[in-house]
C-alpha cells in the first residue's frame, strides 16, 4: 500500500480548499480567489506555496489575525500609480485587486505601479505576474515577508525571502516568466523536506551557530536562509542585495512594516497582524518600439536551442519547467500529493468538520519531460 501513488482532480483540490475556507467564515468570493491562488501554485509546481499553506492560511482566519472578507482601499493616487491598505484581508484578494488596478493604469498611460501595504502571504508571486499577462501586459510583482534571509557576513536573520516575479507575453503562447525567491530557496521548501524526512542539501539554510544545516527540523526552528548565491565567496550578496532592494520597495515605500519589524509566522497562526507590503506593476509594451513579442520569441527560440551539455536535459527559459510540470499534470489526470499532505489534509478536514479531499489511486505514472 505504501507505493501507491494517489491523484486528485484539479476540481477535487480546490473543492476541498473552499469548503474549509468557507467553514470558518470566509466570503464565497474571497474564498474562491485564494484556492484559486494555492491551486495555480501547485499545478505549476510551486507545492511549497500551494496547498501546503492551507493549514497555515486557516489559523490565521481562527486565532482572528487576517481578517479574510475585509476588502482592499486606495489611500492616495495619480494616474500611474496608487497606495492600497489591504486591511488586512487575505493577501491573494489584495494581490488581485492591486495588478487589476495597474493594469488598468498602464492601459491608460503606459505604466501603472500599485505599492499595498497592511497585507498578508500572498502566494506565489507569478500568479500577479499571469495575471498582467493575460491583459498583454508585462507584469511585475514583489513582496516582503518575514524575515528568514541573514545578510552576507551575519550570523541573524533581518530580511525575508523577498520574492521577485518578472513575466512577458510573447506571440501565440509564447511567454517569459521568472518567479524566484531572493533566498536560495524559499522556506516552503524546508517544510516540503521535513515532510517527506529528506535531509535539506548543502547551502540552504544556517543554525544558530552560522554554520550550514542540512537537518529541516532544526533549519526550521532557526528561521535562518543563506541569500540567494550562498557565501559571500559564491555570490551571496547579489541575493542579499535584490532583497533589501524588495524591501525598500515593499515596505519602506508603503509605509508597513519592514525587515525585522515583521512577526515570524508559524503554522498555528500568528496571533497578530502581518501588516506585509507588496508591489504590483504592470507595463503596457505597445507604448514602446513595435514588434516587441516578435523579437522575444526569437530570443526565447534562440535559447532554447543552444546545445544543451546534457542532451537530456534542453535548455529552458523562465517559465518552462511550469509549463512542463502543467502538462505533467494534465497526463496524470490530476496532482500527486506527498502522503504527509494527505494526512495534514485528513486532519483539517476533521478539526472542521469538512468532506475530506478525495483521491484515487494512480494506475499508471506518467513520464516527466
Amino acid at each position: 500500500m505504501e507505493d501507491k501513488v494517489l491523484v486528485t482532480t484539479l476540481e477535487e483540490a480546490k473543492r476541498f480548499m473552499l469548503d474549509c475556507f468557507q467553514t470558518v467564515g470566509v466570503s464565497g468570493k474571497h474564498a474562491n480567489i485564494v484556492a484559486e491562488n494555492l491551486l495555480t501554485a501547485d499545478y505549476r509546481g510551486h507545492f511549497s506555496h500551494g496547498m501546503n499553506r492551507l493549514n497555515w492560511y486557516i489559523n490565521d482566519i481562527i486565532t482572528k489575525s487576517v481578517d479574510p472578507n475585509m476588502v482592499p482601499s486606495i489611500e492616495k493616487q495619480t494616474i500611474a500609480t496608487a497606495l492600497v491598505n489591504g486591511n488586512n484581508t487575505l493577501g491573494a484578494v489584495v494581490g488581485e485587486y492591486c495588478m487589476g488596478l495597474a493594469i488598468e493604469k498602464a492601459k491608460g498611460v503606459g505604466i501603472g505601479m500599485v505599492t499595498a501595504f497592511n497585507s498578508n502571504h500572498y502566494g506565489i508571486a507569478g500568479i500577479y505576474s499571469l495575471q498582467a499577462m493575460k491583459a498583454r501586459c508585462i507584469g511585475i510583482s514583489l513582496t516582503n515577508a518575514s524575515p528568514v534571509l541573514v545578510p552576507t557576513r551575519a550570523k541573524e536573520q533581518a530580511l525575508g525571502t523577498n520574492p521577485i516575479s518578472f513575466g512577458v507575453p510573447g506571440m501565440g503562447d509564447e511567454s517569459m516568466l521568472l518567479d524566484m525567491a531572493t533566498t536560495t530557496v524559499a522556506m516552503g521548501k524546508l517544510e516540503l523536506h521535513l515532510r517527506q524526512n529528506k535531509p535539506l542539501p548543502e547551502g540552504w539554510s544556517m543554525n544558530n551557530a552560522g554554520d550550514s544545516e542540512t537537518d529541516p527540523l532544526t533549519a526550521i526552528k532557526s528561521h535562518k536562509l543563506f541569500p540567494l548565491g550562498g557565501t559571500e565567496l559564491t555570490g551571496g550578496y547579489k541575493g542579499y542585495g535584490l532583497s533589501l532592494m524588495v524591501e525598500i520597495l515593499c515596505g519602506i515605500l508603503s509605509g508597513s512594516s519592514y525587515g525585522p519589524n515583521i512577526p515570524m509566522w508559524y503554522p498555528e497562526g500568528r496571533n497578530k497582524k502581518a501588516d506585509l507590503s507588496h508591489i504590483f506593476i504592470a507595463i503596457d509594451p505597445t507604448v514602446f518600439a513595435p514588434g516587441y513579442d516578435v523579437r522575444l520569441n526569437d530570443l526565447m527560440s534562440h535559447i532554447r536551442n543552444i546545445e544543451p551539455r546534457n542532451p537530456d536535459k534542453p535548455v529552458l527559459v523562465p517559465g518552462d519547467p511550469e509549463k512542463n510540470h502543467m502538462n505533467y499534470v494534465d497526463l496524470q489526470g490530476g496532482l500527486c500529493y506527498i502522503q504527509n499532505q494527505h494526512e495534514t489534509n485528513k486532519i483539517l478536514a476533521e478539526k472542521l468538520s469538512v468532506i475530506g479531499m478525495r483521491s484515487k489511486v494512480l494506475d499508471k505514472i506518467a513520464v516527466k519531460e
